[in-house]
């Protein structure tokens, strides 16, 4: 899978949804942007989007894990995690859509957009470089075995 239409695909729906929400659901009501300080956002990002990406990589993308039923939940912990930890700092996008949709949203300031966009690209690389180095690549070749194959139980 290529991932520019994949990210392609991600900022226009969050910029879809941004706009529903604030011209139909929100319609009126007035939103005040998170003043953030340019460091502690940078931090605070980079470091919940790693978390973020990690968990990703070792729940849903790992081979030690696959067949398991938990990559959700521990996704879903990472991000509430996080954006109780630093939602107050950042505004807790870790998504560099989810920080488009904020800004369109008003949350916070168009002039902000690079930190979340410098802070979660960079820190998805290093997850993924880190996740790499950890995890040798997949086997190409099986190992013979007489065990049957592993199957998720129903």
């Amino acid at each position: 899978m290529q991932p520019v239409p994949y990210w392609i695909a991600q900022f226009i729906a969050a910029a879809i949804a941004a706009l529903f929400t604030s011209k139909i659901l929100r319609a009126g009501v007035p939103v005040t942007a998170i003043a953030v300080k340019t460091g502690p956002a940078l931090v605070a990002e980079f470091l919940f989007t790693f978390a973020l990406v990690y968990v990703v990589l070792n729940t849903a993308t790992a081979e030690g894990t696959s067949g398991n039923s938990f990559y959700g939940l521990a996704i879903g912990m990472t991000v509430l995690t996080g954006a109780f930890a630093v939602g107050d700092i950042s505004g807790g996008a870790f998504n560099p859509a989810v920080a488009l949709g904020i800004c369109i949203l008003g949350i916070s300031s168009w002039a902000n957009i690079w930190i979340y966009l410098v802070a979660n690209f960079a820190a998805a690389i290093v997850a993924a470089v880190i996740f790499q180095l950890i995890n040798p690549p997949m086997q190409t070749t099986p190992i013979a075995t007489d065990e049957p194959p592993y199957e998720t139980p129903r």
